[in-house]
Parts: structure tokens; C-alpha cells; sequence
């Protein structure tokens, strides 16, 4: 059970997976007033940068689940560099399934809620972990324009233009969950340029010492293509956010 390794080839460099610089998800952890000894748990966790940080910063402890073994060993690297080892703790499994053993103060899927088929699946999913009165953290693309062709919506990796929901129709869907939404740290397209145009110099690095690899095909044609999918369509298009709800 892992990622296929053109993920961890396209992030290699990469410390945050997703649209967010390290001051964006600062921002996120002030803004949702994490207080000493807070439980977190952080499904499909990454590199664990989120739990890491706000470990050293905010003195919570937390639990991060992520199916690569790559990125999960990045992130138990990450925690002793910050001397946090004994605060997070990183476990290697299927987020999809996984439920805490005690009930924490915040459940987070920042990016990843393919794991619940969608939002609303996602919330349920994290529910379960939640104790009474905690707070949801969900990570999630949304349209910022219409787009304007099936070729524009693929390029902003979706197959329908219903894969994704505008800004305000993802805060109606959060309140038809029963949920008010009470913060928000949005990507700018400078956070985005940081998490996909990284990607392209991470490939092109492992091209250049690779170049007999049996995904040097694939990878190729990734870089060959994806830059121009970017700027015409993911920049002007895509949004993305952090969004803190809680039940009412």
C-alpha cells in the first residue's frame, strides 16, 4: 500500500502538498486559535508539515495518517528536525478508514477528500474522530471563474464542471451539512505558482538523472505539457482553501 512514485517525484522538494506557503498555514493555525496540548489528527497528512509546525508552534499534539511511506518518512524527519518527535506521531495506512482511538479537538483532510468520496463524505468521515464541540479542517479546490471548455476543466484535474463547487457553493454545501464555516485561509496565485511550478524543476531535475527510468516517458510528457495547462487554465480558474467548520 503506497503512492505510485511519479507523486513523490513531482514533490520531492516540496514540504507543504498543496497550494499553501509555510506563512499561509501560520496564518491558519493562529487564525483557528489552536491552544496548548490540543489533540489534532491530519488524514492523508503529507510530509506532516502541518501537524509538525503547529507542534513547535501552538504545543499540540497530533496524529497524521498518509498511505506513502515516502512522505511519511519525510515527516517523522521533519518532527525530530523540530524537535516535536515526541509530540505528532505519523502512522502509515488508509485515511479512508481510519478513526481516532480518542476523540480529538481537531480533524483535518487538507487536499485529499477523494478519501471520502467528496466533502460530504469527508466531514462524516472525520465526525467520526471529532469530539463534541471540536472543528473540522477541510482542504478544497473551487472554482474561481467559469471555465470555458471541457479541456479547461480537465486541466484543473476534474472530469465534470461538478467535480468542483464555486466559493460560495462550497459554504452552502458546508451549512446543508449542518456545519457553520468559521474561518477560512485561501491559496493566492502566488501559493499556487509555489506548489505546481515547484513540481516542474523537481521533475526536470529527476529527468536529467534518470533519463532511462521506465517513468521517463511519463514524466517527460508531464513537463512537456503541463506548464501551459497551468498558466492558461489552473491560474486563472482554481482556487483553493482551508476551511474551519463546526457542528450547530
Amino acid at each position: 500500500m503506497d503512492l505510485p512514485r511519479s507523486f513523490t517525484i513531482r514533490e520531492s522538494s516540496h514540504r507543504i502538498l498543496d497550494p499553501y506557503t509555510p506563512e499561509k498555514l501560520a496564518t491558519l493555525g493562529a487564525a483557528i486559535g489552536l491552544r496548548p496540548g490540543a489533540s489534532v489528527l491530519d488524514l492523508c497528512c503529507g510530509k506532516g508539515e502541518m501537524l509538525a509546525t503547529w507542534a513547535r508552534d501552538h504545543a499540540i499534539t497530533g496524529t497524521g495518517v498518509d498511505i506513502s511511506t515516502v512522505f511519511l518518512a519525510a515527516a517523522r524527519k521533519r518532527a525530530a528536525e523540530l524537535g516535536v518527535a515526541d509530540q505528532v506521531t505519523f502512522v502509515h495506512g488508509d485515511a479512508s478508514t481510519h478513526v481516532a482511538a480518542e476523540p480529538v479537538d481537531v480533524a483535518a483532510c487538507v487536499g485529499a477528500t477523494w478519501i471520502g468520496q467528496g466533502v460530504a463524505g469527508t466531514v462524516r468521515l472525520l465526525e467520526r474522530s471529532l469530539r463534541p464541540g471540536g472543528m473540522i479542517l477541510i482542504g478544497e479546490p473551487f472554482w474561481r471563474a467559469e471555465p470555458p471548455s471541457q479541456e479547461a476543466i480537465e486541466a484543473c484535474h476534474a472530469r465534470t464542471r461538478e467535480d468542483h463547487e464555486t466559493l460560495p457553493g462550497l459554504v452552502t454545501l458546508f451549512d446543508g451539512l449542518g456545519y457553520d464555516v468559521v474561518e477560512m485561509v485561501l491559496a493566492d496565485e502566488d501559493s499556487w505558482d509555489r506548489y505546481v511550478a515547484a513540481q516542474w524543476l523537481n521533475i526536470r531535475t529527476w529527468l536529467d538523472a534518470n533519463p532511462n527510468d521506465e517513468l521517463a516517458p511519463e514524466m517527460r510528457a508531464e513537463l512537456s505539457r503541463e506548464p501551459l495547462r497551468y498558466t492558461r487554465f489552473q491560474r486563472p480558474l482554481l482556487g483553493w482553501g482551508v476551511f474551519a467548520i463546526m457542528k450547530r
